[in-house]
């Protein structure tokens, strides 16, 4: 088992993640002596990462995590979960069923949970084409794709720019499991010592739990990786994906991931997968 003395620390600029970390990667919180090496990078980019097992931790879409529970396991505190807080699938005019499954169709990446929800939506759907998160909303509008994936803030943009949405694929996936949507999570090598990845969970849940009782003091940090933002999307993107599952995923959190595994299982999507994946 590995004991590093610094611990690769990956997560996105995206304002929920640096305002969850950033009490533990400033040192804001009792972090049982360990310290942490930020790499910041977007969620696909980590997601490759991660099958190369680069970092010690990292943020990654459960679409990943789910090829990946032979590799890492689950911390129970960081993830992004929730309610009403899924990927949107948006065009410039209502679509057909058979017009979107036509496609082309942006998403954010193979990897991503939001690609993984579109493919149970839709999965006569073959022609995707691969985009940077920020850049979808702009290829639908200059047509070069049909339909996009958004993610992230764009939930809060896409409106303005004329766009219609499709469907709510949060909604979807909360009509047909009656639980929250998994988006995101925090992953730990399994070679890490169980003791280590422990004090790793904690140190998080600590950080997580500072920023809530503390919204403020992050924000500095939060600025600097989404200075092209305003500071009311800002907000309202950190109050729709950080909340109690992020401190702890407790038991319809845990539910959420694991009929998620169950349901690409079931459908092919994705494959058989290690059950002991969660930090106990």
């Amino acid at each position: 088992m590995i004991m590093p003395d610094t611990i690769t620390l990956g997560y996105s600029p995206c304002p929920n993640d640096t305002f969850i970390f950033d009490a533990l990667v400033h040192q804001k919180i009792d972090t049982e002596g360990l310290h942490f090496a930020p790499v910041i990078e977007d969620v696909e980019a980590l997601n490759q990462r991660a099958f190369a097992a680069r970092l010690h931790v990292t943020k990654l879409s459960y679409y990943a995590f789910a090829h990946l529970t032979d590799r890492y396991r689950l911390l129970d505190a960081g993830s992004a979960l929730g309610y009403g807080c899924g990927p949107l699938l948006v065009a410039k005019k209502p679509l057909s069923e058979s017009e979107i499954s036509a496609g082309p169709i942006a998403i954010p990446g193979r990897l991503t949970t939001a690609n993984f929800l579109l493919s149970l939506a839709f999965p006569n759907i073959l022609n995707k084409v691969e985009k940077i998160f920020c850049d979808i909303e702009h290829a639908v509008l200059r047509e070069e794709v049909v339909a996009g994936l958004i993610i992230h803030e764009n939930r809060f943009t896409y409106a303005q720019k004329g766009l219609y949405a499709l469907l709510d694929l949060g909604s979807w996936w909360e009509q047909h499991t009656r639980l929250p949507i998994p988006l995101g999570g925090i992953a730990v090598r399994r070679d890490l010592d169980p003791i280590l990845q422990r004090r790793i969970n904690r140190a998080l849940h600590r950080s997580v739990e500072y920023a809530l009782q503390h919204p403020e003091e992050p924000m500095p940090y939060v600025r600097q990786y989404a200075q092209a933002m305003e500071e009311e999307v800002m907000k309202a993107h950190i109050q729709l994906y950080v909340n109690d599952f992020s401190l702890q995923l407790g038991s319809a959190g845990r539910q959420a991931v694991e009929q998620l595994l169950r349901m690409g299982k079931e459908r092919g999507l994705l494959p058989a997968y290690r059950k002991d994946f969660f930090i106990n």
